[in-house]
């Protein structure tokens, strides 16, 4: 059974259309991220599913029962959804342990139901039940905050933006301590995030939202290597996008002859080329593929963007990713090769 079900959510703000004609599905247990960036109907979205405004088009369902739709409206404290908010929102005055059971009945508060299960469960010490939120760090207190929203046992756990105010190590820690939370319990969650790289790390499938539209859903490996438009291409991750002409399942462009990873009817095209596909040999007579020049280098230490002016097709740029270790001198000439297929889309 699915978890989750949404078909054609639409909805407006007086003239201004947020959401059009939005179809999702969650099955049960998966961990799913909505990406998109700022203003594409994200946080819309998320408050219709968590019943704090109703659809003007469209049904919600959570597990068999339809929660929003015409003739009918089940309010957001008896939908079973659990929240993680962007900071956590824990309550200053009340401990660890009183904020993990505060959503509870009276009597399951007084006796701290699962707390210490729930602190385990999340990779936090049972002795921090007793301390103020104050005393902890920001991802710890995200935990606290997912321990919180998993303490009524709901059916749906949603995540907003949860670990957009971390710092880059921290973040990467929270984000592998609340995906195995999550898994081990076998709870649906559904994250919602503008950052890249946390919706394709911890989505088992990512659908991405632009202009209130779902323009493409699928495993996360499908999403990068094969956007379905230049546009998410871009969004994406890095891309070199390059003319050229496609014939017979390969494009020609200043890369080369490459293989399509995807169909694509014949003529002008624009091919789409990851950065971490563009290797950098070693300049020299044996050396086959394309002559350039490093014109710039950005290190990020244990990568580096590398900015090459093909000798060959005057004013012609592209960027290479490369390790830090390997990053080569600006000035040096190098051969480039692309590894694997590529992705074209046709011309305007």
């Amino acid at each position: 059974m699915n978890e989750l079900r949404v078909q054609g959510l639409c909805k407006a703000f007086g003239h201004h259309p947020v959401l059009h004609g939005v179809d999702l599905t969650v099955a049960r247990g998966m961990l799913f991220a909505l990406l998109g960036p700022s203003g594409s109907g994200k946080t819309t979205f998320l408050r219709l599913l968590c019943g704090f405004g109703r659809a003007d088009a469209g049904t919600i369902e959570i597990d068999g029962r339809q929660v929003d739709g015409p003739g009918a409206f089940v309010p957001s404290e008896q939908r079973r959804i659990g929240y993680v908010p962007q900071e956590g929102a824990l309550f200053p005055h009340l401990s660890v342990a009183e904020n993990i059971v505060f959503g509870l009945p009276r009597g399951q508060r007084r006796a701290q139901y699962r707390v210490a299960e729930l602190l385990e469960l999340v990779g936090l010490p049972q002795d921090y039940a007793g301390r103020a939120p104050q005393q902890l760090s920001g991802g710890q207190q995200q935990r606290v905050a997912l321990a919180r929203a998993l303490a009524p046992s709901p059916g749906l756990i949603l995540l907003d933006e949860p670990f957009s105010s971390l710092d880059a190590a921290l973040r990467v820690e929270t984000r592998r301590a609340v995906a195995r939370a999550l898994a081990d319990t076998g709870t649906t969650a559904v994250l919602v995030t503008h950052d890249q790289s946390e919706a394709l790390s911890m989505g088992q499938r990512v659908a991405v939202l632009a202009h209130g539209k779902l323009v493409q859903s699928g495993p996360a490996q499908e999403i990068y290597r094969q956007p379905a438009t230049r546009e998410l291409a871009e969004f994406i991750g890095d891309a070199v996008m390059l003319p050229g002409i496609a014939h017979e399942g390969f494009a020609t462009c200043a890369l080369g002859r490459l293989g399509l990873s995807a169909p694509c009817r014949d003529g002008a095209v624009e091919v789409m080329i990851r950065p971490e596909q563009i290797r950098l040999v070693a300049s020299g007579a044996s050396a086959e593929g394309v002559a350039a020049r490093v014109i710039d280098i950005v290190f990020n230490g244990r990568d580096a963007h590398v900015t090459l002016g093909l000798e060959q097709a005057e004013e012609c740029t592209v960027v290479a990713c490369v390790p830090g270790y390997g990053s080569p001198q600006i000035g040096d000439p190098v051969i480039l090769r692309v590894e694997g297929c590529v992705i074209a889309y046709p011309s305007p």
